[in-house]
């Protein structure tokens, strides 16, 4: 397993990405300190019953994220309500979202 870190800079400050890797196989979360935008690999239903703001990003087999260095690259595919709260909206560029969730 591998472990790897990236800090992405927002007009409201920073966001902290980290990956972790297996063969064939990736999680990726960039966190805020009000939420945060991970692969299709978290339930963000189950995030916001725990009151955490989660979106999912643009993801698949056939199109990974793949690291950190994409991960601005991609839209945003699912909010929950927290999410939602701080103006994270379906379709919208995740390095927009980046700074709704500084």
């Amino acid at each position: 397993m591998e472990i790897n870190r990236k800090t992405f800079q927002t007009p409201k400050g920073l966001v902290e990405g980290v990956q972790t890797k297996w063969p064939g196989f990736n999680i990726l979360i960039v966190a805020g300190s009000k939420g945060f935008l991970a692969c299709p690999a978290i339930d963000v239903d189950a995030c916001q019953r725990y009151g955490v703001a989660a979106a999912l990003v643009e993801s698949s087999p056939a199109n990974p994220i793949g690291t950190l260095d994409r991960f601005p690259d991609r839209k945003v595919t699912k909010v929950n309500e927290k999410a939602k709260s701080l103006g994270i909206k379906e379709g919208m560029p995740v390095a927009d979202a980046f700074a709704l969730i500084v």
